[in-house]
């Protein structure tokens, strides 16, 4: 690496403010060619660690490149998920949409790449404040809702991390790096930078803010929302909270909540929404453990997850983009009409479900393998049984209620379905080909995971991981026919923990509605009655005074001194020789007057 390092948020920033001022013509190409060059300024840093963009701001080093194994990881996949988000949304005219993507990538990169922690919370709120308007470019009433309920959620985060940082800079004198916290001896501040990171994580009871943002965001920016958000909090969990044991029942939790709403739920988005808590409790739970199996098998899973994740959320959008629908109620037998569209969605679904030959099968099983390895074995089964339910209903629920079952589409829906765009399907191919050749050829991805020794030496592909896999799957899919009919979805809504702040948002506004509003007015009549009225009386007294009086007096002296003058101006004739005649006269008349006397 030469002295020069540029920051890939750096690239993405600057190009988020030109592409508004860009002809028409010269956009697309610009699209593509700003997410490749920072892909390829990620590359160049590959095998070349070290600590750059390193600045002197006040009393304190601000540092904006650390380069490790660690943060090349996360870098690698979320510049090129931005390469195929950005293709897949070419179709988008609307530059602000691709800027504010990019603005939310920079931030999530800022963040992966940060040595302190006041750097880290700059692009932390970078993150939030950007990728709210993925949410409100929807333009619906429920989307504007759901992207303030959002901001509230994140704004509320931000404000815990940053208590926590400023309670460990005084902890600490002064101490701002970034890095293990010291998760054995864990202070207050350890726990209130822990629920900001958390929260961003997803997990429960922190959760609700995503399935209610992600399915309400634009097409184009559910599949960046899916890929970034989650996956940096699990990064910045990793990085300063590996090994703090409170993370593995919270993960093992996630696991197991996320696959139980996703049953329950009717749309397509938001069931993947309620999916990511799921997976993303298998990276949770991986930190929580702690080893260097757990930590690379937790940095592979998000790697993996971001892939299939946003393949998943590229297929159900583009339903969405060419029916207008994305509730199982009302679609069916789409596969006559989108097959393409059908066979990407296939291939993340065989990946998220860890199929073997496909991504999620290399990735989510050295989690499990790290478990049992620490002897933490309830943790270890009750992912596995996770497993099942995600195959229940990503593998199997949303290929087939989309695709084939009960045809519940309009007349106007199915005459509308077609297979997307063709830069639609591009990011979908693209998608598809990494989530297969992951599966295929570990060492693309082993060898870039923080500990590449201890990867290469875990081999997904044994007989009882197969066996095993292959058990779970075929009984999960046989109970899915027998029970068809109960797994059946329906148009109702599944309360989640958002009804406490939904409806507590309800009950303050009323509060300030009436009680409060109404105690308000009663002071303000008080007030009009009995403070403002006697008042003006005061003022008008002190106004009658200061006319009659005080300028009464002062403008009688004025007046007395003008007449004066008045009687004195006569005796001037305008002529300077008579007036100093006369003006001797008078003194000499003075002087024999004091003579006489």
């Amino acid at each position: 690496m030469t002295d020069l390092w540029i920051h890939p948020s750096l690239i993405l920033l600057v190009g988020a403010v030109i592409l508004p001022m860009l002809p028409k013509a010269l956009r697309k190409p610009f699209l593509v060619a700003v997410p490749v060059l920072a892909f390829a300024d990620v590359l160049s840093m590959q095998g070349n660690f070290g600590v750059h963009g390193v600045t002197r701001f006040l009393d304190w080093t601000l540092t904006f490149g650390r380069v490790d194994a660690l943060s090349m990881v996360f870098a690698y996949i979320m510049t090129l998920m931005c390469v195929i988000g950005t293709i897949y949304g070419l179709h988008v005219e609307e530059p602000a949409q691709h800027s504010a993507a990019w603005t939310y990538v920079a931030g999530s990169l800022g963040v992966i790449f940060c040595g302190d922690y006041l750097v880290l919370f700059l692009f932390w709120e970078i993150m939030a404040f950007s990728s709210v308007f993925l949410v409100w470019f929807r333009g619906r009433k429920e989307s504007l809702a759901s992207g303030y309920r959002y901001l509230l959620v994140h704004t509320a985060g931000g404000l815990l991390l940053l208590a926590g940082l400023v309670l460990r800079y005084q902890a600490t004198g002064g101490d701002i790096s970034f890095g293990p916290i010291g998760v054995a001896s864990p202070q207050l501040y350890t726990w209130l930078i822990l629920a900001g990171f958390i929260l961003n994580a997803a997990v429960p009871p922190l959760h609700a803010w995503l399935p209610d943002a992600y399915g309400e965001a634009t097409v184009t920016g559910s599949v960046f929302m899916c890929a970034f958000t989650t996956k940096t909090a699990v990064y910045a969990l990793a990085r300063g909270f590996a090994g703090m044991e409170i993370l593995v029942p919270l993960g093992v939790c996630m696991a197991l909540y996320g696959v139980v709403y996703a049953v329950l739920e009717n749309d397509s988005r938001r069931l993947l929404a309620y999916h990511i808590i799921s997976q993303v409790g298998y990276m949770v739970a991986g930190v929580g453990i702690g080893t260097e199996l757990a930590i690379n098998g937790a940095c592979a899973h998000a790697f993996a997850h971001i892939l299939y994740k946003g393949l998943l959320f590229m297929g159900c959008g583009a339903v969405l983009h060419m029916t207008g629908k994305s509730k199982f109620t009302e679609l069916g037998g789409l596969y006559k009409r989108m097959p393409r569209t059908f066979v990407y969605t296939l291939i993340g679904g065989l990946s998220i479900s860890a199929f073997p030959l496909f991504s999620g099968f290399v990735s989510k099983a050295m989690i499990v393998a790290a478990g049992f390895e620490v002897h933490n074995y309830w943790a270890a089964f009750l992912l596995t049984l996770a497993s099942a339910g995600t195959f229940l209903h990503t593998g199997l629920k949303v290929p087939y209620f989309i695709w084939f079952g009960k045809n519940n589409c309009s007349e106007e829906t199915w005459k509308r379905a077609s297979d997307p765009p063709m830069n639609m399907q591009v990011g979908m191919i693209l998608a598809s080909i990494l989530c297969i050749f992951i599966g295929c050829y570990t060492p693309y991805l082993y060898k870039m995971l923080p500990f590449p020794q201890v990867a290469q030496a875990y081999e997904p592909y044994t007989a009882y991981h197969l066996s095993e896999t292959l058990q779970i799957l075929l009984f999960t899919a046989l109970g899915f026919f027998l029970l068809l009919k109960k797994l059946t979805p329906e148009p109702k809504i599944s309360l989640d923990l958002d009804w406490f702040y939904r409806m507590g948002g309800r009950a303050f506004y009323w509060f300030a509605r009436k009680p409060v509003q109404t105690a308000d007015d009663a002071v303000s009549e008080a007030w009009d009655r009995q403070g403002v009225v006697p008042l003006m009386k005061t003022a008008r007294y002190w106004s009658w005074f200061d006319w009659h009086a005080i300028d009464g007096v002062v403008d009688g002296i004025a007046r007395t001194v003008r007449e004066y003058g008045e009687a004195l101006r006569t005796f001037q004739s305008g002529r300077l020789q008579l007036n100093i005649i006369a003006m001797l006269a008078l003194v000499a008349l003075a002087l024999a007057l004091l003579a006489a006397a």
